[in-house]
């Protein structure tokens, strides 16, 4: 008994359930595959919706809020909710002054930025001052306000140490994704009671400083010392302690990071900070970094750099940029260079 090719029985299975049955050729023939296919399209089209008179196919008029079909007329829905913006906007900033929609959360902020503020111009929507009695009102409602965001010890904790995280990656330029990672830092450190016995200051400067070498924008020490309120013994004695008790993986830093700033504080040309590279990298080859402080050696990497490319650095401006000591800088100059000519030497 010779069986019916897949085609053809899935055609009499369809004219069995009511289809009518195509006409079959000898060059039209469909594969099991496409007509599944088929037969997906069809379902499809039974269970959308349709006008409940003529059964014909239903159009939303989103300007009338109504749904109509588009055969005979008939109104099927009225007064829908649009759920899209009141105003128009053409183009994007437009958009932005008009939406009223809030900021993103943020880790940068105690309640992560889902309270309310409170203005502080005392005026109306109107641009119009308020009368003393809306400004007595006003004040109160502030000073609740801000009782309410901090309700308790660990959130004006976290208050004060997130503002001194912000004010000093402010002070040293730090961007935006360095204050979230420190922030979530200092959130670890806070969940895991490390702060007794430390300063909140010592605790929240040695998340930026930690936050700032994972993000391949580091700082050193010292420049870290100068605008913080703790000292640098204590800012490293902290920093050593959060890492090992929160096992934050921190490689250590490398000079060729130090470069780009470097050479952008003191206005050198792109030549200078590729030549700068090149001396970091001989020196590791060499094995010259062994031990010796990044810093300074980015920074004479950046003085022995503008000195072969003929451009006017003294000791001083470089000394005053990496807040290195000039002695510092003589000394891993001379060792840079000794480490170029013995790759150069055949």
């Amino acid at each position: 008994m010779v069986k019916d090719p897949p085609a053809v029985r899935l055609f009499v299975s369809l004219s069995v359930r009511g289809y009518p049955t195509p006409i079959m050729s000898e060059t039209t023939t469909y594969s099991t595959t496409e007509a599944a296919e088929r037969e997906q399209e069809r379902t499809d089209e039974r269970t959308a919706p349709n006008c409940p008179e003529c059964s014909g196919s239903l159009v939303t008029d989103e300007e009338h809020g109504e749904t109509v079909c588009a055969d005979c007329g008939l109104v099927v829905e009225e007064d829908e909710i649009d759920h899209g913006p009141e105003w128009r906007a053409f183009d994007s900033s437009e958009r932005d002054s008009k939406s009223r929609v809030g900021a993103p959360t943020t880790q940068m902020m105690h309640d992560k930025g889902l309270s309310t503020n409170i203005g502080w111009q005392d005026k109306d929507a109107y641009g119009r001052a308020l009368s003393s009695r809306q400004r007595e009102k006003m004040q109160r409602l502030r000073t609740w306000n801000e009782r309410f965001r901090t309700r308790d010890s660990k959130e004006r904790n976290l208050k004060q140490a997130l503002g001194e995280i912000d004010r000093m990656a402010s002070a040293l330029g730090l961007p935006e994704n360095v204050r979230e990672t420190a922030s979530v830092i200092y959130r670890r450190a806070l969940a895991d009671d490390l702060l007794p016995g430390r300063s909140i200051e010592g605790v929240a400067t040695s998340a930026l400083y930690a936050a700032a070498r994972q993000a391949g924008t580091p700082r050193s020490l010292d420049e870290i010392a100068t605008v913080s309120r703790v000292e640098k013994d204590e800012i490293a004695r902290t920093y050593r302690y959060v890492v090992r008790e929160l096992g934050l993986e921190i490689q250590p830093a490398d000079p060729e990071q130090y470069v780009p700033r470097f050479a952008s504080e003191l206005d050198l040309s792109d030549e200078s900070e590729r030549r700068a590279r090149d001396l970091l990298k001989t020196a590791k080859e060499q094995g010259v970094h062994s031990g010796k402080s990044p810093v300074g050696l980015a920074a004479a990497a950046i003085y022995a750099a503008a000195l072969l490319t003929n451009e006017k650095v003294t000791q001083s401006e470089v000394s005053e940029v990496a807040n290195i000591s000039e002695v510092t800088i003589r000394n891993r100059y001379h060792e840079l260079l000794e480490a170029e000519e013995q790759i150069q030497v055949p």
